[in-house]
């Protein structure tokens, strides 16, 4: 799920502190990627890919099910949509909408 805010008067620490997620253990260019896990093991979790623009962020959202099946691989079993994560994006606005700019 990919959705934008403007005007947030926020670093990215600042934002990633503010709605509860932490840095992810690794980064793509141009992109911020953190994480939020849902209990105590790793996964499942919230993965969020953040694009700073002049304005704006854009948020990349999904729900990791679960680790990688074999080595070498990027890819997982992960929700992009649905009521879990869309959700969890209202939440994210809701928190971030109280430090937008006019």
């Amino acid at each position: 799920m990919q959705f934008e805010i403007k005007n947030i008067n926020k670093s990215i620490n600042d934002l990633m502190r503010t709605i509860g997620y932490m840095p992810a253990y690794f980064q793509n260019d141009g992109e911020f990627s953190i994480i939020k896990k849902i209990g105590r093991n790793d996964y499942p979790r919230f993965h969020l890919y953040i694009v700073q623009n002049s304005q704006s962020f854009i948020f990349k959202l999904h729900l990791d099910q679960k680790k990688p099946s074999y080595e070498g691989s990027t890819g997982h079993s992960g929700d992009y949509d649905g009521p879990v994560v869309e959700s969890e994006a209202e939440r994210i606005q809701q928190l971030l909408s109280q430090n937008q700019t006019p």
